[in-house]
């Protein structure tokens, strides 16, 4: 703990107090954001600036990249080179360039190094924080134009992006209160409660038109006026932080970088709606987030930011952890609350919706990690202010976890209404080994694939859903030529079956008739009539599921079938995969004008199904292929091909 946070221990009464924290950290992080806009640095020339800020991300993609052991080795190399009192490490939360882990950015210079090493430690430390010559050789390349070390903003990665419920990730230190207050963190939550009434508080979210992050894009400040209409002896509010649609990773990359921005939007809500208590229901697969979480919690009460009488108004609120099994259907809000009441996660009949009835029978609200994050700068900037990007009627910014085919894998933050384009294509990098684009999945095992002929659509709630998609919690997925979209609607369908708490048989059973169709499909043993069948049951389940996991379950089937209907046909009329996935379906043969007769594919082979002699054309028996394509890759002269 700081000498600031044991000053202000359980003493935070006025804003004015808060505001003079901010002031004592702010030429810290005005250290770190001083080359956003406008340094560029000569990489052959010395740097004047002494005093440094190594940021490095903390998060878990870098994380299991190694970055704790780079953070190690650097506070080694500075103590060693003596430069303790001039360069600070910090270990932050996501940058968003997440395949390019462990990253490390230096300040003032903002020079971005990239896949850094333990062993390359010593020679950045040594050239760029002793000497002030910044190694160019292992800085990320986008940012190196000649001799010149451009700001990591000037990138194509973050040229289209507009961070707000990312604001902080990567700037600051998340395991330190006074960080987020030197941002002016929990100023928003100080203005509510001295200066405005709860129906000041529904009213600004309510004009600014945010909606919910977490799928369904219900109107935030309806939810929370709901809620406040109804009278309760207790009310809660409740943050959905059980992220559990695969490839997505955006709650939890905010909760690793930020957690008091969730805590200080849950306490303003608190206050709007006249709840005292708030709970967190976060997965236990998340041990940085938790670990973080408990940490922001327990700082935050002990500077009385959490707890009784805060900012000396009389007003009360704390906020506690629930983790999460892991049990996708627990991101449904009913399911969810059940699970916080200490029950089998199981979705409840609608209505009486949760702000009539929700946790533990009482009015509570429920929104997810993203949402709660654009709260505070809500309330600071003004309604006008947020609605002011995005779409008509898609207002803000929405961070989506990209990822598939595509070379800047990592985490983005866009204005509503950006194209699938421009994102895939210029902040994406395009698809790696010059593949075409051929789809795009968003909402996860929820939504549905978007073609490339929808590629220029702007990405908001009413657009997606046009072209049978919905914006989910903010996955996309995207996918090349080389892509089999039956095999990808059996991939989330197979997930969903998997995850289905079985309480109602339209789901339990119907998903499951769902995938044993796909499996006949792709193992060639279907016919059209089955593919009628399959389309019809689709509909069944979508309009007779208890919750929302069964009723969208057959989304990425019905996207797949009205886009790619030609795939289905090709595996059940040819009994081929056109992209060459579905194993029961392939043929591998050798061209005999390429085969060199060298017998290394013969050697290879696990069952030996490849047949010739030395310096020969070889042959493959297709009764003793398993499909494996062991032979294919070790191919040298590329005459082993599939069908």
């Amino acid at each position: 703990m700081s000498k600031y946070t044991e000053d202000w221990r359980g003493k935070m009464k006025s804003l004015d107090e808060l505001k003079e924290i901010r002031e004592q950290y702010k030429e810290i992080l005005d250290l770190r954001m001083h080359a956003s806009h406008k340094i560029e640095v000569k990489a052959e020339e010395g740097i004047g600036h002494k005093k440094k800020a190594v940021l490095v991300c903390g998060g878990t993609g870098c994380t299991s990249s190694g970055s704790r052991r780079v953070i190690e080795r650097l506070k080694e190399e500075i103590k060693k080179q003596g430069l303790e009192e001039d360069v600070s490490v910090v270990m932050t939360g996501c940058f968003g360039l997440c395949a390019l882990g462990p990253i490390m950015i230096v300040y003032p210079e903002g020079a971005f190094y990239s896949m850094v090493k333990e062993e390359e430690i010593p020679e950045i430390v040594e050239q760029h924080l002793l000497h002030g010559k910044v190694d160019t050789k292992y800085l990320y390349s986008e940012t190196v134009k000649g001799n010149m070390v451009l700001p990591l903003q000037d990138t194509p990665f973050y040229k289209k992006q507009k961070r707000v419920a990312l604001r902080n990730c990567g700037v600051i230190n998340p395991e330190k209160i006074e960080e987020y207050i030197g941002t002016g963190g929990y100023e928003a939550l100080g203005k509510v409660l001295t200066t405005m009434s709860p129906e000041d508080v529904i009213e600004v979210i309510t004009a600014s038109g945010l909606r919910g992050r977490g799928g369904a894009g219900f109107p935030t400040g309806r939810k929370w006026q709901f809620a406040k209409d109804n009278d309760a002896d207790q009310k809660y509010v409740c943050c959905n932080a059980d992220e559990g649609d695969p490839g997505a990773f955006m709650d939890r990359s905010v909760l690793e970088g930020d957690p008091h921005v969730v805590l200080e939007a849950m306490a303003i809500a608190g206050y709007a709606i006249g709840a005292t208590q708030g709970y967190i229901y976060v997965r236990a697969e998340y041990p940085i987030a938790v670990e973080r979480l408990n940490i922001a919690i327990k700082q935050a009460r002990e500077m009385g930011l959490l707890g009784k009488n805060l900012f000396n108004t009389g007003f009360d609120f704390d906020i506690e952890l629930r983790l999460g099994a892991g049990a996708f259907v627990c991101g449904e809000e009913t399911a969810l609350m059940t699970s916080i009441e200490g029950h089998r996660g199981e979705p409840r009949p609608r209505p009486p919706f949760p702000a009539v009835k929700g946790l533990f029978e009482k009015p509570t609200i429920l929104n997810n990690v993203e949402t709660w994050a654009n709260v505070p700068q809500i309330i600071m900037n003004g309604a006008e202010w947020f609605s002011s990007f995005g779409t008509e009627k898609s207002k803000g910014t929405k961070v989506f976890a990209l990822g598939g085919k595509i070379h800047n894998t990592g985490l983005v933050e866009v204005p509503m209404g950006t194209t699938l384009r421009e994102i895939v294509e210029e902040i994406g990098g395009g698809i790696p080994g010059g593949k075409k684009f051929k789809a795009a999945q968003t909402g996860g095992p929820s939504g549905g694939c978007i073609p490339a002929e929808h590629l220029d659509v702007p990405i908001d709630y009413e657009n997606l859903m046009a072209i049978g998609s919905m914006m989910g919690s903010g996955g996309l997925i995207v996918m090349d030529e080389e892509t089999c979209m039956v095999d990808i609607a059996k991939f989330f369908l197979n997930f969903t079956v998997d995850e289905s708490c079985g309480k109602c048989s339209p789901c339990r059973l119907g998903t499951k008739r769902l995938l044993e169709m796909l499996d006949k499909i792709t193992s060639g043993n279907a016919t059209m009539e089955d593919l009628d069948k399959l389309e019809e049951l689709c509909y069944y389940i979508k309009d007779n599921a208890l919750c929302a996991l069964g009723q969208t379950a057959p989304n990425p089937v019905l996207s797949t079938l009205h886009y790619f209907r030609d795939e289905y046909i090709a595996h059940i009329v040819d009994k081929k995969c056109p992209a060459g996935v579905c194993k029961d379906l392939l043929v591998y043969k050798i061209d005999p004008d390429k085969c060199k007769g060298c017998t290394l594919c013969a050697r290879t082979c696990p069952n030996d199904a490849v047949i010739g002699k030395v310096k020969e054309p070889h042959t493959i028996d297709p009764n003793k292929c398993v499909k494996c394509g062991a032979c294919m890759e070790k191919c040298r002269f590329g005459a082993i091909y599939k069908e």
